[in-house]
C-alpha cells in the first residue's frame, strides 16, 4: 500500500539535509508526501528541498532549526502552524566520539536535547494531532549503539537506548488507534558524518556499512508491522549473537575496544 494513501499527504523530516534524513525525503516525496524539512545548516537544506521538488513536483517547505536548541520543538510547532502532519521522521543526531570527560557537560546536555528531548516534545505534540485524526505514523531513528553500554560513545548510545524504549513503549499504546511507530536500529551507514568521521579498520569483525537508502527502504517497508527492527542481515546477526550468545559485560567490552580501535582513542 502506498503510505501516503495509509496516512495522509504530509511528512516531517528532522535532520533532512543530508545522508538518512535526505533519503527519507526523498523516498517519501516518490510517494507522493508534501514536506516539511528540518535541518540545521540552512543552504544544504534549502539545496535539498530543491532538488525534491523538480524530480518530483510535490511542496516542500525548509525549516532552518537547531535541533539541540532547548526551543527547538516550540519553533518547528511555530512553522507548521495549522498543517496536520501525517508522517513524522526524526532522524537528526548529535554525536560524540572519544573519552567522556573530555567533553563540557554542556556539550553532553546538547546532545542530550537534540536527541533525546526535541524528538521526545515532537513525538509528543504531533503524535496527539494523529490519534485525534486516527492515523499518522512515527519513524524514530535509533542505533545498535543503543543496545547496551558503548564505551567512548556513552552518551550518544545513551540517548539511542531512549528513542527505542520510547518507539517501542508507543508502538504498544497507539496499535489500535491508527498511528504507527517504530524504532529503526540503524548500523554503521554511509552517510556524510560517518564517512566524516573517518573510522579505520578493526579487521575480521567490522561495522556492516549500509547506504543510507537501503535503511529507509527496509523500515518504510517494516512500519506498521513492528515495534522495531534492525537494519541490514549482517547488522540483524551481530545484534543477535551480541544479545544471545555472550554476557552483556562482554558485550560492553567489545563495543568499547572496537570503537577504541577504529577511531583511535589513546585513553
Amino acid at each position: 500500500m502506498n503510505l501516503k494513501d495509509k496516512y495522509g499527504g504530509l511528512a516531517l523530516v528532522a535532520g533532512a539535509s543530508q545522508g538518512l534524513g535526505a533519503a527519507y525525503a526523498e523516498a517519501l516525496a516518490v510517494q507522493g508526501f508534501d514536506l516539511i524539512l528540518v535541518a540545521r545548516r540552512k543552504d544544504v537544506l534549502e539545496q535539498t528541498c530543491r532538488e525534491i521538488m523538480v524530480r518530483h513536483s510535490v511542496k516542500v517547505i525548509a525549516v532552518d532549526c537547531d535541533l539541540s536548541d532547548p526551543k527547538a520543538a516550540e519553533t518547528i510547532r511555530d512553522a507548521v502552524g495549522p498543517l496536520n502532519v501525517n508522517f513524522l521522521v526524526y532522524n537528526a543526531a548529535l554525536p560524540y566520539i572519544g573519552p567522556y570527560l573530555h567533553l563540557p557537560v554542556e556539550e553532553h546536555t546538547r546532545m542530550a536535547f537534540a536527541n533525546m528531548i526535541t524528538p521526545m516534545t515532537m513525538v509528543h505534540h504531533f503524535g496527539d494531532q494523529m490519534i485525534r485524526e486516527g492515523k499518522g505514523a512515527i519513524v524514530l531513528m535509533t542505533s545498535l549503539a543503543g543496545f547496551q553500554g558503548s564505551g567512548f560513545i556513552a552518551t550518544y548510545a545513551a540517548t539511542k537506548a531512549f528513542n527505542l524504549v520510547l518507539a517501542e513503549g508507543l508502538w504498544y499504546e497507539w496499535k489500535n488507534k491508527g498511528v504507527d511507530i517504530i524504532g529503526c536500529c540503524a548500523g554503521a551507514t554511509a552517510t556524510p558524518n560517518y564517512i566524516n568521521s573517518k573510522p579505520g579498520s578493526i579487521g575480521i569483525i567490522k561495522p556492516q556499512v549500509q547506504a543510507p537508502e537501503a535503511v529507509v527502504n527496509e523500515c518504510l517497508n517494516k512500519i506498521g508491522k513492528t515495534p522495531s527492527f534492525v537494519s541490514g542481515m549482517g547488522n540483524r546477526w551481530a545484534s543477535f549473537f551480541m544479545r544471545r550468545f555472550i554476557s552483556r559485560k562482554e558485550a560492553v567490552k567489545i563495543m568499547g575496544d572496537a570503537t577504541r580501535k577504529m577511531y583511535r582513542i589513546d585513553y
